[in-house]
């Protein structure tokens, strides 16, 4: 390569530049840059120690002169409704943006890279002879925007205003300080990034800020609210901007970017320009600058530009996608918090600390053991304990019925039933799941009626050949643990009659189908799927007569709790989602209409089944679909369920339209338990990729669920509990006598690889 442009100057653009010319010293290499050298609209950068010891060995002198500026710290303040809660062992470091900018120009100086100031890039002419063009523009990049059809940035304007302001007040510890209104809640996230000055960053909500008549507001104005505000954070320090020169507010909404495409020709995107991470989590300059570094290795070891720049994309692509994700995770938690404000403040911070979903509880204690003690010990107490345990082994009761522990082993589908009876694969599934510990085992979605089901192979209980068959699986598990026994009940609706898991899941039968029934008559599949019957008030009074037959067949079985399955397009699901019901009867249109079936079924279920024993009912809070379920009629339905006399919700999303696109991830339905806990005020249970007891242990301590449920790792290892009690030390959980010696050995070998001198 001959020529290198960097359009941008910033932290992204100088640090591409830098490592490009030191890999390839004879290329000439210029840096475009709108503003002065010392022009800047923020005030500190964070990074971890993590993030400096990775950058240590890319470029040392740059590295150590980032370094010698920094002001470290390791605590995190929480101030919320007069307390304040510490945490420590978090190990960042902050330093001026201006300062982090003079370094970086400094070096690329040494290095001879040459450095345009003031120069508004209107069109590429300037970068028709070069052999590559980096687009590090920032967030309101022109070249992605001249380019838009090829790159297809997504974004998304979120819900918060904040202002980006300074102080002279040396703050100790990153501090986040939480403030009500009259209108809604305010937040800083403050931390000092060098002997002088701090960065305080005042953020809320956009309905917030407007009803505070914040938008008519001069910058002059909006410091003088901060500050008397925030006034006994800042111990009489005054607030600062740099941003006074912007036109209107220099209030900002925080754009979530993500480009499709980073690349095309010769010219890629960059740190904003291709993606950005909230301020929350402290990474935007962080992985601006690991763009940088990807880049420069990958195009300087391949043979031609383009595979180099594919194989940046590649890689950063799925790194950009993971800390947005937790950046999202953290960013919708400052977004809610008056969700949170409900919390006591240690549980409070516990919950914010560990919002990203990134950082969980045995993290939090490698970090600083006395304050999880402090969490645990609050928790214990809570729950009426003398001491303190791992939150998934506290106590839990829903009514009559009370839980050892907080795991839940989710339903699954076996497909191993014949005319819907379950037999000894059932018993043994069923049997070795519950001597495992779990403190309670749900059955698969068991079905009201033959019609019913999704396969033929699924479970039954419309008949007393099935009650009893179920009755032997019960009093198995009562008799040989402590786990409690819940029975799922369902109605398969337009997804019946269907091809067992293993086969071509949704896909009709080859024969022997059954009809369907649904709110609309809209195949799952189109094209593919049959076509179900519209539903008359006939077969809904049938229906809830099934329902009603079954929930009187599980009592008699001696089930300890029963769930009524409405969520993942199923019969009931159905009838809530927008997209699946389309009647114009009084079961469709709004939400009121649309939920009233279900709440027959759920109403009349709970007047059958007995008062000692709980309620659940499983629900997709999202369609993840166009058009789907909206937040608002979510909640219209969460307090419908709470009056029908609903005792806990267990909260899945999705799987309503074959359409859908989730965001996968580790607990990626998590936050939404977290909303249905909020906005219902009924317990809930997390389902969705809650594979370890630490994600567990997390959920449990900020208060996100109150139970977990764990599906597929239960498939692999039926004993999941037992071994997560015995990586713990946790000596209460309860073990079958006829493992006790398997106890003791696993416990003596867990020693044993602890130790210093390693397993013997």
């Amino acid at each position: 390569m001959k020529r290198i442009v960097c359009l941008g100057g910033g932290p992204a653009g100088l640090y591409a530049a830098i490592l490009l010319k030191k890999a390839k010293p004879q290329t000439q290499i210029e840096v475009y840059e709108r503003n002065r050298p010392d022009d800047t609209f923020g005030w500190g950068v964070v990074f971890s120690d993590k993030t400096m010891e990775g950058f240590r060995g890319i470029d040392p002198e740059s590295h150590d002169a980032i370094v010698a500026d920094f002001r470290h710290w390791d605590d995190i303040d929480v101030h919320f409704r007069g307390e304040t809660i510490r945490s420590g062992g978090h190990g960042f470091c902050g330093i001026g943006r201006r300062r982090l900018l003079n370094i970086l120009q400094q070096r690329a100086e040494t290095l001879g890279i040459r450095q345009h100031f003031e120069f508004e890039v209107d069109d590429e002419s300037i970068c028709q002879d070069a052999d590559l063009v980096i687009a590090s523009d920032g967030v309101n990049s022109k070249t992605r925007g001249r380019h838009a059809d090829i790159f297809r940035p997504d974004i998304d304007v979120r819900k918060c205003r904040f202002i980006w302001l300074g102080t002279t007040r040396p703050f100790e510890a990153f501090t986040f300080a939480f403030e009500q209104t009259d209108h809604g809640w305010f937040q800083i996230h403050a931390y000092q990034f060098s002997a002088e000055l701090s960065t305080v960053i005042v953020e809320t909500r956009e309905e917030t800020w407007l009803a505070h008549g914040m938008d008519r507001f001069s910058t002059a104005q909006s410091i003088d609210f901060s500050e008397k505000l925030f006034a006994k954070y800042l111990g009489g320090h005054r607030l600062m901007s740099n941003a006074n020169h912007l036109r209107g507010s220099a209030w900002l909404n925080f754009n979530r970017v993500l480009c499709q495409r980073w690349h095309y020709g010769n010219r890629v995107l960059i740190g904003d320009a291709a993606h950005t991470a909230h301020f929350g989590i402290g990474s935007g300059t962080k992985l601006a600058m690991e763009d940088a570094v990807s880049l420069a290795r990958h195009v300087t070891s391949a043979t031609e530009v383009g595979t180099g720049l594919e194989r940046y994309q590649q890689e950063r692509s799925l790194e950009a996608l993971k800390l947005q994700n937790a950046a999202r995770n953290r960013m919708e938690w400052f977004e809610n918090v008056d969700r949170y404000a409900r919390l006591e403040p240690w549980q409070f911070a516990y919950s914010l600390l560990t919002g990203s979903q990134r950082i969980g509880h045995a993290n939090l204690r490698l970090r600083d053991s006395p304050y999880v003690n402090r969490v645990e010990s609050a928790l214990a107490e809570r729950s009426g304990l003398n001491a303190p345990r791992p939150p998934m082994f506290m106590p839990f009761r829903l009514r009559g019925m009370s839980l050892e522990n907080r795991v839940v082993v989710s339903p699954m589908a076996q497909y191993s039933a014949v005319d819907g009876v379950p037999g000894d694969w059932h018993m043994v599934h069923y049997g070795s799941r519950a001597v495992g510990g779990a403190g309670l085992l749900f059955t698969e979605m068991t079905c009201v009626g033959p019609e019913a089901r999704i396969t033929p192979g699924c479970t039954g209980l419309w008949n007393e050949v099935q009650g009893d068959a179920w009755r032997r699986v019960v009093d198995f598990v009562h008799a040989h643990s402590r786990t409690k026994i819940c029975m799922q009940l369902g109605h398969a609706g337009r997804k019946g009659a269907t091809q067992i898991g293993w086969e071509r899941m949704d896909h009709p039968l080859n024969s022997y189908n059954w009809s369907l029934l649904a709110p609309s008559p809209l195949p799952y599949l189109d094209g593919i799927s049959s076509t179900p019957k519209e539903m008359t008030k006939g077969d809904m009074s049938k229906v809830v007569e099934q329902f009603l037959h079954s929930t009187q067949l599980a009592d008699e079985a001696g089930f300890d709790m029963l769930e009524i399955h409405a969520a993942h397009g199923y019969l009931l699901g159905s009838f809530i989602s927008p997209l699946t019901n389309v009647r114009s009867d009084d079961y469709g249109g709004d939400i009121t209409n649309r939920m009233r079936f279900p709440l027959e079924v759920i109403r009349a279920v709970r007047s059958r089944w007995p008062a000692t024993k709980p309620l659940s009912v499983r629900i997709s809070a999202t369609d993840w679909a166009e058009g789907g379920l909206s937040e608002d009629d979510l909640v219209v339905w969460l307090f419908a369920l709470r009056e029908a006399g609903v005792d806990v919700i267990d909260v899945s999303t999705g799987q309503t339209v074959p359409h859908q696109s989730p965001v996968y991830g580790r607990m990626w339905q998590t936050p939404f338990s977290d909303l249905v806990r909020a906005a219902s005020g009924l317990p809930t249970i997390a389902v969705g990729n809650i594979h370890d007891a630490d994600q567990v242990n997390t959920i449990i301590a900020a208060g996100r669920a109150d139970l977990c449920a764990i599906g597929r790792p239960h498939l692999v290892d039926p004993a999941w509990t037992l071994r997560a009690a015995a990586e713990q030390g946790y000596s209460g959980q309860h073990w079958p006598v006829q493992y006790l010696s398997g106890r003791s050995q696993f416990e003596r070998n867990l020693q044993r690889a602890a130790s210093p001198m390693g397993p013997v």
